[in-house]
């Protein structure tokens, strides 16, 4: 039994910072990639960083380029999502997921996933 729990949100004001992270149970965590998606008011779920099993490899939506940084610590099961300069646009529900595999980049290859935390940033 996989489960997955983020922590971290909150209401923050623009040009804050955050960080989300996400506790997964289970075996083998150090197998799968790992990533991280939102669902935006209005518009459907997304994934936003991605990170392989050894943490080697990233990749981000443009949309958060340069301003999120994911990585992960194997000993602890744990993914982080650090975000920076945080925007209003930024307000969303944030989604931890586990990919098929040892790195998922396209939505479509994630199959476990958590409930979700509430990020909400003011102006």
């Amino acid at each position: 039994q996989v489960q997955l729990v983020e922590s971290g949100g909150g209401l923050v004001q623009a040009g804050d910072s955050l960080r989300l992270s996400c506790l997964v149970s289970g075996r083998a965590f150090g197998n799968y990639g790992m990533g991280w998606f939102r669902r935006a008011p209005g518009k459907g779920r997304g994934l936003l960083a991605a990170i392989s099993k050894s943490g080697n490899s990233t990749s981000y939506a443009d949309s958060v380029e340069g301003r999120f940084t994911i990585s992960r610590d194997n000993a602890k099961n744990t993914v982080y999502l650090q975000m920076n300069s945080l925007k209003v646009d930024d307000t969303a529900v944030y989604y931890c997921a586990r990919a098929r595999t040892f790195y998922g980049i396209i939505d479509s290859q994630y199959d476990y996933w958590g409930q979700g935390t509430q990020v909400t940033v003011s102006s």
